[in-house]
């Protein structure tokens, strides 16, 4: 991250390496669009780029943080999309050539760190699953959940932490603590896990 807040394209390069399957997974996952998910995935990496510098280790891993981009741009996107309004660049910065060039993505289902994620929601029951599943990959507030699933708003506020507890224990337990998803710690607040 040093590197590309010193505007270090071989910095960038090297992150993407490292986290464009897990991004490009997560952006699918949530826009179910392979052409979104993939203008999802670059335009996480440009906000990386251009706001690197705003990056605090101390709140998390560079993965977590990146992850938490495309998560919201995904959603921003599948948001804009519902309500017809066409992504669109935000600047009019000139970005250097390597950023520029097309990506090839067959290799991108390969290798990723996701599959754990899903095992761990496979052990939640039913109902924990369903509200974790639409508010992080398909972007519904607690309010949108508790009118689509019928269930009183506390009860979906339940289940979501129940769930993300549960979640945290599980992939804490797989990754000796590594893991770096935003989940909530013991005292109710969002930490990484």
């Amino acid at each position: 991250m040093r590197q590309v807040a010193a505007g270090e394209i071989g910095g960038l390069e090297t992150l993407y390496d490292r986290y464009h399957a897990m991004a490009y997974a997560l952006a699918l996952r949530i826009t179910t669009e392979t052409g979104l998910a993939e203008d999802v995935v670059q335009d996480s990496f440009l906000g990386l780029w251009r706001n690197a510098g705003r990056y605090a280790e101390a709140k998390g891993s560079v993965r977590g943080w990146l992850l938490a981009i495309v998560r919201h741009r995904a959603i921003d996107a599948m948001r804009r999309q519902r309500a017809g309004v066409a992504l669109g660049d935000e600047s009019e910065e000139i970005l250097p050539a390597a950023l520029t060039l097309p990506d090839i993505w067959p290799e991108v289902v390969g290798r990723l760190d996701a599959e754990q994620v899903r095992r761990a929601l496979t052990v939640l029951p039913p109902a924990q699953r369903e509200v974790i599943e639409l508010a992080y990959f398909d972007g519904l507030t607690q309010r949108e959940i508790s009118d689509r699933t019928r269930a009183p708003l506390g009860t979906v506020k339940s289940r979501m932490r129940l769930g993300l507890v549960a979640m945290r224990e599980q992939l804490v337990g797989q990754n000796d603590g590594s893991f770096g998803i935003a989940l909530p710690s013991s005292n109710g607040k969002k930490g990484l896990a």
